[in-house]
C-alpha cells in the first residue's frame, strides 16, 4: 500500500476572541488581507496561506476539539531584514518577546523574533538563511 505525500499547507485555523481585532491587527501589523466570504467566514490571506477565523464560542464545523484563543503557535517567514521587522513592530506598538534568535526551521536555518497578537498567540517572524 502506497503511503500519503502532503505538498503543501493550505491553512490554519484559529480561535479568536473577537474577529475585527484580529483582522485589524494582522492587516495593520503583518499585511494579511482579511478576504470575508459569502458564507460567513473571515480569513487572512498572504502567498498562498491563509489563515482561517474562528469566533470563540461560535466555531464553524468541524472543529478542533478544544478550540480556545491564545492556543496558537505559528512561525511567519520573511524577506524583509529582522532589523525593520523591529523597527515596524515597535512603530505598531507591539512588544517583541524574544529575539532576534537563532532557529532550525523545516528549511534551513531562521533568524527569528517572536511577539503575540491580541488573543495572545505567539507569533514567529523569521528570516530563512537557506
Amino acid at each position: 500500500m502506497a503511503g500519503v505525500q502532503i505538498d503543501a499547507l493550505d491553512h490554519v485555523v484559529f480561535t479568536v476572541a473577537d474577529v475585527e481585532a484580529t483582522c485589524a491587527f494582522y492587516e495593520r501589523v503583518l499585511g494579511l488581507q482579511v478576504v470575508r466570504g459569502a458564507d460567513g467566514r473571515t480569513a487572512l490571506h498572504f502567498g498562498t496561506q491563509k489563515i482561517n477565523l474562528h469566533q470563540a464560542g461560535h466555531e464553524f464545523e468541524p472543529k478542533a476539539r478544544c478550540p480556545a484563543p491564545g492556543a496558537g503557535d505559528l512561525c511567519f517567514l520573511t524577506s524583509t531584514e529582522l532589523p525593520a521587522v523591529l523597527d515596524h513592530l515597535r512603530h505598531h506598538g507591539v512588544a517583541v518577546e524574544l529575539g532576534p534568535v537563532e532557529r532550525e526551521g523545516a528549511t534551513g536555518h531562521l533568524t527569528s523574533v517572536y511577539f503575540r497578537d491580541p488573543d495572545g498567540n505567539l507569533i514567529e517572524v523569521a528570516n530563512l538563511h537557506g
